[in-house]
């Protein structure tokens, strides 16, 4: 099984976007699991909406009072599941806080469990920390991937991120791969967004991924479905699917 982490300590990246879209496209070529691993549950609310009343959440499965199967459920989308976080009432923030510590490796278990279910991606979305929880599910991870917007303080991000994730896979003696950026809401006509782009451009031993403004992603987001499965008058831009397609193909072989 392959597994993937979109992450960077910034919020408003897209790293919640681009976990389902990216999602999507991997299960087009298997069998595909999410894994919330933020205390907000965004992408629990993305893909099962607000109709949806699940039994149990991710934090039931760390502590140990819910199998992984009993938590799994699927979504719209043929061959993709996931286990959701309660962005209300749920406990994964106190897990992290209080037991993690003793568990560091809990959630390479929990990957085990999901192979043996079958599943051949987990993607994971985490919050903009970089403590406990999402230090676990990283070094998890066969790959980490990072999202950000073109502004400085994205640019700041990364390099915050790469020295915190080597200081992680160090201390723990294993780690992600960390080799790719997707620079997401691009806009040509802004000049700041150029810059930003050409300086990210330069950043070394990384793939460069661009993804334009896209109000489709806000259209799929309310419908709780991928952006990928918009109606033709709602469709994203034909660049923004392909470059999605474009990521999902280096990712899911």
């Amino acid at each position: 099984m392959k597994t993937f982490a979109f992450h960077l300590q910034k919020g408003g990246v897209g790293k919640t976007t681009l976990s389902c879209s990216v999602a999507y496209e991997c299960s087009l070529k298997g069998r595909t699991i999410v894994i919330d691993v933020d205390p907000q549950g965004n992408t629990s609310s993305w893909f099962l909406g607000n109709k949806s009343s699940p039994k149990y959440e991710l934090a039931n499965v760390l502590y140990g009072k819910a199998d992984p199967s009993e938590a799994i459920l699927p979504t719209a989308v043929n061959n993709l599941d996931i286990i959701p976080t309660f962005g209300i009432g749920g406990e994964l923030k106190t897990y992290g806080e209080n037991q993690l510590a003793n568990e560091p490796f809990i959630f390479v278990d929990l990957l085990e469990s999901l192979s043996k279910l079958g599943y051949e991606y987990a993607i994971f979305d985490l919050s903009p920390g970089m403590g406990r929880l999402e230090r676990s599910a990283l070094i998890s991870t066969d790959e980490v991937i990072t999202p950000m917007t073109p502004e400085a303080f994205s640019l700041d991000g990364i390099e915050i991120f790469i020295d915190a994730l080597e200081k992680s896979s160090k201390a723990m003696r294993r780690g992600p791969v960390h080799n790719k950026i997707i620079v997401n809401a691009y806009n040509k006509s802004i000049d700041q967004h150029n810059t930003i782009l050409e300086q990210a451009r330069k950043i070394k031993g990384f793939e460069l991924f661009v993804i334009g403004v896209e109000p489709a992603f806000r259209k799929s987001q309310a419908l709780s479905i991928p952006v990928q499965s918009l109606s033709y008058k709602e469709k994203a831009k034909d660049e923004s699917l392909k470059t999605l397609k474009t990521i999902g193909e280096s990712l899911c072989q």
